[in-house]
């Protein structure tokens, strides 16, 4: 029961003040990133064991030092909630995805496109309404698994100290885990990390998505579907969500200039706003569904 009424704190947080305005941590963590880096793969192209080192400094001292402030007295448990609150990205993902749905149900295409090049790294200036819903539909699916399912499964599985190893692990691979000249071999152990700290989770979420959507048509997109994706938990997140929605995604996008021809993922309608708005209902239905089987089963288990 313990464990429910602290998710449901942490969210609670989240959703009642967002990301710190100021000085969040994983900004300040970034900025530790980024001096790694430097240090340990200042040419570019480093070895993989330097980006292993690399990893193993940014994370493991944090993640230790997490466990130890939180076995303290009376402040343990309040520093458990504040480090899920600072791992959590519900509120965020809103604030994000909201714009550009309410551009989108306005008509006003270029504030639509302004909105979704913040959240997405593809060139987004040709696209048209259906193109700029689809690319804001995969985001909210996506970062929904990424910023918030997987930060609560991680808290549930390991409190604080887990949730500062997912949540930082996750922001190395942001950094690192290109495939790009740079990064190929140095950011490899970061994007691998990921991979495997988000595998469980991933799966998770694309379950919840189908139970809380079109559970056969999710189901059917996720088996023939994820395994085309270049992602192994991204092809599971998107095809059942995008199932669950009866939408299609995937399909051409542009990054740095160059057409990539992705998968098709779900199968219906083309994304328009409407489909923004049922990934955003996904996510918040999900997590209520995540607090309240936690809780169920805390009550169950008393």
């Amino acid at each position: 029961m313990s464990l429910g009424l602290a998710l449901c704190a942490g969210v609670a947080l989240d959703v009642a003040l967002g990301e710190p305005r100021r000085h969040h941590p994983l900004v300040l963590f970034g900025r530790l990133a980024e001096r790694l880096e430097a240090r340990f793969n200042a040419h570019g192209g480093g070895w993989r064991s330097h980006g292993v080192s690399a990893w193993c400094l940014a994370v493991l001292p944090l993640t230790v030092l997490t466990w130890g402030l939180v076995q303290l007295p009376l402040l343990g448990g309040a520093l458990e909630i504040l480090a899920l609150y600072a791992a959590l990205g519900l509120r965020s993902l809103h604030e994000h995805a909201l714009p550009v749905l309410d551009a989108l149900r306005r008509g006003d295409l270029p504030a639509a496109r302004a909105g979704v090049a913040r959240v997405v790294s593809r060139d987004t200036s040709a696209l048209d309404e259906h193109g700029v819903a689809r690319a804001a539909t995969e985001s909210v699916l996506e970062n929904g698994s990424d910023a918030v399912f997987a930060a609560l499964f991680w808290f549930a599985v390991a409190g604080a100290p887990g949730v500062v190893l997912y949540r930082l692990a996750n922001t190395l691979d942001a950094m690192w885990g290109y495939r790009t000249e740079r990064f190929e071999r140095f950011g490899w152990a970061a994007a691998r990390i990921d991979d495997a700290l988000n595998y469980v989770p991933a799966r998770l979420t694309a379950l919840t998505y189908a139970l809380l959507g079109q559970t056969r048509r999710a189901l059917a997109c996720w088996r023939r579907q994820a395994p085309q994706w270049d992602s192994p938990n991204a092809g599971p997140v998107m095809a059942a969500g995008a199932g669950a929605l009866g939408v299609e995604l995937g399909g051409a996008a542009v990054y740095h200039g160059e057409v990539h021809q992705r998968p098709a993922l779900g199968e219906g309608a083309p994304a328009d706003a409407e489909s923004i708005a049922g990934a955003l209902s996904l996510l918040r239905r999900g997590v209520a569904l995540w607090l309240v089987v936690v809780l169920l089963g805390g009550w169950l288990h008393a």
